[in-house]
């Protein structure tokens, strides 16, 4: 099993972060984001970081800086994760820790084989 205490870290500081935006949702919107709402707002950060990709291999023009706009983003992805994994209910370090070690094992399997 892979050591999980950096994937804990980070979703402690995410569910920090998120409570804050809560309190914002509550105060301007009277209510907070829907799972609907934060998976859209998941996928248009997404889709965003392809445009970044693009951007970083210079096929697609962005305004600014590309390597911070790039960092912010896939940082913004990772604590999406974390919201909707625990909206959802999964334990997002174990989830991740028992799929790369199932996916490594097949992999390594695979390799051996030839």
């Amino acid at each position: 099993m892979t050591d999980e205490t950096g994937l804990i870290d980070a979703r402690t500081r995410a569910r920090e972060v998120r409570a804050l935006y809560e309190q914002l949702e509550q105060r301007l919107l009277g209510r907070t984001w829907t799972l609907p709402e934060l998976a859209v707002g998941f996928t248009n950060d997404a889709a965003y970081v392809g445009r970044l990709a693009l951007a970083a291999e210079r096929t697609w023009d962005i305004d600014g800086d590309t390597d911070a706009e790039l960092h912010h983003k896939l940082a913004e992805c990772l604590w999406w994760v974390f919201v909707l994994a625990d909206r959802l209910g999964v334990d997002a370090p174990e989830a991740y820790a028992s799929t790369m070690d199932r996916i490594g094992a097949d992999l390594s399997r695979a390799v051996a084989a030839g």
